[in-house]
């Protein structure tokens, strides 16, 4: 019972950072949006980079990005609330039942994993080049929450058997 409720409370927990992290994204959002204005610009990157043709800077993407990154935070935390209350409600349950009750949790982690690590890892850290700027450079936090949620993937997938008595 205690290795089932230790998996709620973690997919818990993911839904919540991705919770508060969308919250900060809405409620200050021009600070952050300049932090995505900056990595689409490109204008902190290396000054002899020749990957500068790839910046983007027409304001309306910028803003077009930004949403789209708050819009997937709010979903992974919608799919991670779900998720672990849906574990939660079948804690008791049969192991086959709780196994099966994991798709949300599951979808939600992945999703996350997803805007992490394809969104601010390779798109934004590679292709923008956000590798190479002192001052707007999110890759180690991004590698941090990339991390945490795979690894709470992976606990969460791991096969739960049936409940000792």
């Amino acid at each position: 019972m205690m290795i089932r409720l230790s998996k709620v409370v973690l997919v818990a927990a993911m839904a919540l950072y991705a919770s508060l992290v969308a919250f900060g994204n809405i409620t200050d959002y021009g600070s952050n949006l300049l932090f995505v204005q900056h990595v689409l610009l490109m204008d902190t990157i290396h000054s002899n980079a020749t990957i500068g043709y790839r910046a983007i800077s027409a304001p309306a993407l910028h803003h077009l990005a930004y949403l789209l990154i708050i819009a997937v935070e709010l979903l992974t935390a919608a799919l991670g609330w779900a998720g672990a209350a849906r574990l939660l409600a079948r804690r008791n349950a049969g192991a086959r039942d709780f196994n099966r009750s994991k798709d949300w949790a599951v979808a939600g982690l992945t999703v996350g994993i997803v805007l992490w690590q394809a969104g601010f890892m390779s798109i934004g850290g590679e292709w923008f080049g956000m590798w190479m700027s002192a001052s707007w450079n999110g890759l180690q936090s991004a590698f941090r929450v990339f991390i945490t949620f795979i690894a709470v993937l992976i606990y969460l997938v791991l096969p739960d058997g049936e409940i000792e008595n």
